[in-house]
């Protein structure tokens, strides 16, 4: 569809180009045309990249907090709407799987569904830790704070592929749930904690009324993060057999958003950056997204730099 929509757009520009030989004003039509070409080039060259078997899948973020208590929580929280937001810009829809407060602000955790073509394969290049630095809001002193966010994103498996987990393999817990919901929340064990005893995985959901709605939403989490794993654990015997090592530690610093004393937001694997960290704490992910995948897709994505370099 995009190569047919480039072939007609650079078609009509050569039209373009010739009425303009002709001498007709078509200054303002080919600035229009170009722009357009520009675009649909952009958006073919992304497409090309979200190749992986599931990267055209929904994709299920969860977001935890790094040590710093409130302010680690609020950047969290920060985080959050910084997707949001970004799925908001695309026209996804999302799901909030499970949500914890935090004690004075911010999350203590998030897991959400983001439904969209290629969700996964764009918020892929999300994973990792995210560094926030600047004034804090809850130091009465103003002083400088570093606070750090992990981002964890699996792809959300279609009906076709079963994941068999075994009951004498799997602990659930209910508990009554913290976020919204009115009276109903205070007064039913809706909430429900599977956890995984051989990988130790949790999952929890809190966001449906039933407790039979929300462990069948947790299950569906879980599923997903235990293909996650196996799929790691098949990468690594790979890179062990081929003697390649991954220039990306899962986990490892990504991005860092720096508020004080100057404004930038760089993404250390790739070296993009840009002046305007509101505009990317809204959801202006696309330039991010795309350097990544343009950088992995030419096999040169080099390692997380030191984090004392903003």
């Amino acid at each position: 569809m995009i190569a047919a929509s480039v072939r007609t757009q650079t078609d009509d520009l050569a039209v373009l180009i010739e009425w303009g030989r002709q001498g007709e004003d078509v200054s303002a039509d080919l600035a229009k045309g170009l722009t357009a070409f520009a675009a649909a080039i952009e958006a073919g060259e992304v497409r090309t990249m979200l190749s992986g078997p599931m990267d055209s899948n929904n994709a299920i973020v969860t977001i935890h907090p790094g040590a710093g208590g409130t302010e680690s929580q609020d950047w969290a929280q920060m985080i959050m709407r910084m997707y949001v937001r970004w799925s908001e810009r695309r026209g996804f829809k999302r799901e909030v799987v499970d949500l914890q407060p935090g004690d004075e602000a911010g999350i203590k955790s998030a897991t959400m569904t983001i439904y969209g073509e290629n969700a996964y394969g764009l918020l892929a290049a999300e994973a990792g830790v995210h560094r926030l630095v600047r004034i804090s809001p809850f130091d009465q002193a103003a002083r400088r704070h570093t606070s750090f966010a992990s981002v964890y994103v699996w792809p959300e498996l279609p009906d076709d592929i079963d994941i068999e987990i075994d009951d004498k393999d799997l602990r659930v817990d209910t508990f009554r749930s913290s976020g919204a919901g009115g009276q109903h929340v205070n007064v039913t064990d809706s909430a429900v904690r599977l956890t995984h005893l051989p990988t130790g995985i949790v999952v929890s959901c809190q966001n449906e009324r039933s407790q039979h709605k929300n462990r069948a939403s947790a299950m569906k989490v879980l599923k997903s993060r235990l293909y996650d794993v196996k799929m790691k654990e098949q990468q690594a015997k790979l890179d062990q057999i081929g003697g390649e090592k991954k220039d990306i530690a899962f986990g490892s610093q990504i991005r860092s958003y720096v508020l004080a004393p100057y404004r930038m937001v760089k993404d250390h694997r790739t070296k993009y950056q840009v002046g305007d960290p509101d505009r990317v704490l809204d959801g202006d992910l696309e330039e991010f997204i795309r350097a990544y995948l343009l950088k992995k897709g030419s096999g040169n994505l080099s390692a997380a730099d030191e984090a004392d370099e903003l």
